[in-house]
């Protein structure tokens, strides 16, 4: 017990995030209930933010330093899970902390594919060629993936703009209970083939069949015992729940003082749960560890679009509200371009500067239409 709470001197963070967490329990609803003077809004917005910053690349540090413990693809799966755990809660929490929010997990899926296909896809493979020209990584692995990302990602963001059943881009009952079970059994699918049948189609090629090879990239600070890094990932995951529900309150403020698109709320989510595991997978990359990359990026967006669409329909039927899930006719088009682009790109086994080029511009064009539609 001595030497664990030694090893607490560095973990900073956690006392930021319960401290805050306690202060808003306790002083919150009367912090957040006018927020009209824009000094009180920045101060209130900039302090939850960044501490909820700070948890999260907390999480990914301890998701990391997992990963080297347990090694591929366990390491990753953990992180993985860990982030849509946060993104789920976050999406949650804002949805029901006001109104007229339907759309958000839809919107948040939707900036989920395009941040990491597009932009973190885009930049990881173009860095990694800047510096070693060509990468290699598992074809099969990548293949794996997208062949579950696709159809979920159609059905759930696409089909239902479509149907007939119910009124508007949404799903009938039955309709929505088929697409979670769809969507578990896909996964649960996924993960058997992943940890266990088909383990060697997310290593790198060079260790396959062997046990041996280059190891993924050092997380950058020390490893402790799994039971450590386990405790401190779950110590800071579950304040977020709460923290999650208060940021709600500015995120909805300054969308409807500043007339905002509502999908950059689903936007803002994204880019608060990805920025850390955007980053660990960009350096991946850099360090020649493509394969680590595109397991933590197609990873997420596998866990984003597979557990988020049953957990918000979940909640819909156990609240009895309505879920919006299907895009409009802009975002549509989008998505099925980046689905069509990515099948291309990881149609061969080694990348390009190219390829990221075209991915980076894809995602500029995202952001441009999210606010010149």
């Amino acid at each position: 017990m001595l030497k664990f709470l030694s090893s607490l001197r560095g973990e900073w963070a956690l006392a930021v995030n319960l401290a805050t967490t306690a202060l808003f329990l306790v002083f919150g609803e009367g912090w957040l209930a006018d927020l009209a003077r824009p000094a009180w809004f920045g101060f209130v917005s900039s302090w939850l933010f960044t501490t909820m910053f700070l948890s999260a690349f907390a999480v990914v540090r301890h998701a990391e330093a997992l990963a080297e413990k347990l090694g591929e693809p366990y390491g990753t799966l953990i992180l993985t899970l860990a982030v849509t755990g946060i993104e789920v809660m976050m999406i949650a929490a804002i949805m029901y902390a006001g109104t007229g929010n339907s759309a958000l997990a839809r919107d948040a899926m939707m900036a989920v594919v395009m941040i990491v296909l597009n932009g973190m896809v885009g930049l990881s493979l173009l860095l990694g060629g800047l510096r070693y020209h060509e990468q290699a990584y598992n074809l099969q692995g990548a293949n794996a993936f997208l062949a579950v990302i696709l159809p979920l990602a159609v059905l759930g963001l696409v089909l239902p703009n479509f149907t007939v059943s119910s009124p508007g881009p949404t799903l009938s009952p039955l309709q929505a209970g088929f697409l979670i079970f769809m969507s578990l059994v896909l996964y649960a699918v996924f993960l058997g083939i992943q940890t266990s049948r088909h383990r060697d189609y997310f290593t790198a090629p060079k260790s396959r069949g062997s046990g041996t090879g280059k190891k993924g990239p050092a997380p950058g600070h020390e490893v402790r015992s799994v039971p450590f890094h386990t405790v401190l990932l779950i110590a800071y995951v579950l304040p977020l729940v709460i923290l999650s529900k208060q940021l709600a309150v500015p995120i909805n403020h300054a969308i409807h003082v500043l007339h905002a698109p509502a999908v950059l709320g689903g936007f803002l989510v994204s880019v608060l749960i990805l920025s850390p595991e955007s980053l660990g997978a960009v350096r991946a990359a850099l360090a020649n560890e493509l394969q680590r990359s595109v397991n933590i990026l197609l990873g997420s967006v596998l866990a984003s679009i597979g557990l988020t669409i049953p957990a918000v329909l979940a909640i819909g039927f156990v609240t009895g509200q309505t879920i919006t899930l299907g895009l409009d006719a802009i975002d549509s088009t989008l998505l099925v371009l980046t689905l069509a682009l990515s099948t291309l790109t990881f149609a061969a086994a080694r990348t390009n500067v190219l390829l990221g080029v075209v991915h980076l511009l894809l995602f500029f064009a995202y952001l441009l239409f999210i606010f010149e539609r």
